[in-house]
């Protein structure tokens, strides 16, 4: 996924969790955040070290932003997401974490249209 798609500052962090949206499942917590200009979506990952060691923390990461970039089409361009992970995605492949952040996506009503490759 390329830099500018990536949320790193503190600030943007910050400007999110006051002014977004959150939605949540037993896996994961979103923020959606409005932005102004609609050129593309960026997302911020926290996974905390309660979930586990590094080398689990960033394979959630590394599955989360694989699930971002084949829904890629179907988000909504212009916003700002923050993906926060719960304990369970730490026991998840990469078909559940996708599956779930559907799910969750579709609570928030960020997906244009409905997935296909969600019930795969």
């Amino acid at each position: 996924m390329k830099k500018e798609y990536r949320i790193k500052k503190n600030d943007d962090f910050q400007r999110v969790f006051r002014k977004g949206k959150s939605v949540a499942n037993r896996q994961f917590v979103i923020y959606t955040f409005k932005r102004g200009d609609n050129d593309h979506f960026r997302i911020g990952l926290s996974v905390s070290k309660k979930i586990g060691n590094a080398v689990c923390r960033n394979r959630i990461k590394r599955c989360i932003r694989q699930a971002f970039h084949e829904l890629e089409e179907e988000l909504t361009q212009g916003n700002d997401y923050i993906i926060i992970a719960r304990k369970p995605a730490a026991n998840m492949d990469f078909h559940e974490i996708k599956k779930s952040l559907v799910h969750v996506l579709k609570i928030a009503r960020v997906l244009k249209r409905k997935s296909k490759n969600a019930s795969k």
